[in-house]
């Protein structure tokens, strides 16, 4: 992607978001065909979730190299590759439903197709090419992700229930390949764009890029605190929310409901967070960010029996849950410079995901340790605390500069 499309840049922004709506449904299949795995295929659960641990792995692993590879030869091919590796993945054990190729197939090959299709590719892809209304256009294409978990994958869920797992699989990685064939043609670059490609592409060597970063406080305050977004997020809620809601004695159902509802709020809360990141002041909404969604855990914690005090967790965190992306992802593209921004938000995207490990961890623990969640919930609000604290510590700046170079 270049800064002067030749299509209308809001369609480009519609692509995106379909593309982590593709992506994310296709990564919580697992979710949706575990039980059905188990019965038919004879899985045991624990190795089922080992496949989307191997996946998660990948996904820290391979975020940085997908960010530098998209900063030398652009995000339409990566985005590309990245559809491209999902459908291949999940097509490869629809069609050998064996536990070897579970593995290889979803952990190890889709895995660094989620890992390269990522809110964090896409966020770089956006910032080369909107100036105004990039927090917005980041905002809206993000969305998708979250659209992923209450639009599309119920379509999974419609596919298992009128045909066959092997099906609904299939058709997500027809979904993945139609995509990739989509982005590859309405994106291919002018001869006029391909001769403007230097402007946000790297040509620096890769250790010089990762000094710079390593050395730079900015990246530091925004590496963390994404790491700790993860720890909150990923770990603590996306992990141990239905147990903690079942261990408080809510039925299934409800739970899921509830939990279903931080995902629309979420949605919602996208575009609201990428239209303030245009408009005040980024370190502020950011840390602020953090701040109040540290309170949905003190709320958590009392929750007891309660559907009212379940309900006003769901609708603080759904607000504040995925909010974080646009302002982050423009103080990158800002502070830290267009250039060197795809490997900049690999880097804090697997942060995120190391975090979002540790919480997972962290949570099963503590509650093996202590017999209740209360312990974790009250990390998640000191460590939310702390990350809004730190991002409190940056100075608001929208000029952008050639940082990189500007540090020789």
């Amino acid at each position: 992607m270049t800064t002067k499309p030749r299509i209308n840049p809001w369609i480009i922004v519609w692509l995106c978001f379909a593309t982590l709506s593709i992506v994310m449904s296709a990564r919580q299949s697992v979710s949706v065909m575990t039980d059905e795995w188990a019965n038919t295929l004879g899985w045991s659960k624990t190795f089922i979730g080992s496949g989307q641990s191997v996946a998660l792995i990948m996904v820290a692993i391979f975020s940085p190299i997908a960010g530098n590879l998209a900063d030398r030869f652009g995000a339409r091919i990566m985005l590309v590759a990245g559809l491209l590796l999902v459908g291949t993945g999940l097509l490869a054990f629809a069609v050998v439903p064996v536990a070897a190729i579970f593995i290889i197939g979803y952990g190890l090959i889709a895995g660094v197709g989620f890992a390269t299709a990522n809110m964090h590719l896409i966020s770089t892809a956006l910032a080369k090419l909107f100036k105004e209304n990039r927090g917005l256009a980041t905002g809206i294409a993000n969305s998708g992700a979250t659209a992923g978990q209450f639009i599309t994958v119920p379509l999974l869920a419609i596919g298992l229930s009128y045909f066959s797992w092997r099906w609904s699989i299939i058709a997500a990685a027809a979904a993945c390949a139609l995509m990739a064939l989509v982005i590859w043609v309405m994106l291919k670059p002018t001869e006029e764009e391909a001769a403007q490609k230097s402007e946000t592409i790297s040509d620096e060597p890769l250790w010089t890029r990762l000094k710079f970063l390593l050395t730079n406080p900015t990246f530091h305050i925004l590496y963390w605190s994404f790491f700790i977004c993860g720890i909150t997020t990923t770990g603590a809620i996306e992990t141990h929310f239905l147990p903690y809601a079942a261990f408080c004695g809510f039925p299934p159902v409800p739970a899921s409901g509830i939990y279903g509802l931080t995902a629309a709020i979420n949605f919602a809360a996208m575009f609201a967070s990428g239209y303030l990141t245009d408009r005040v002041n980024r370190p502020l909404l950011l840390g602020s960010i953090y701040l109040v969604r540290s309170l949905s855990f003190i709320v958590l914690m009392n929750v007891g029996t309660s559907y009212e005090m379940m309900f006003l967790f769901a609708v603080i965190y759904g607000i504040f849950d995925y909010s974080t992306v646009p302002p982050t992802a423009s103080l990158v593209a800002s502070h830290l410079g267009l250039k060197i921004m795809g490997l900049a938000m690999g880097l804090i995207s697997g942060g995120h995901a190391l975090g979002g490990a540790l919480g997972a961890f962290l949570g099963g623990y503590l509650f093996d340790l202590f017999a209740r969640y209360t312990e974790m919930w009250w990390f998640a609000f000191g460590t939310a605390i702390l990350a809004g604290l730190m991002v409190f510590m940056l100075r608001e700046n929208r000029t952008e500069r050639g940082v990189l170079a500007a540090a020789h």
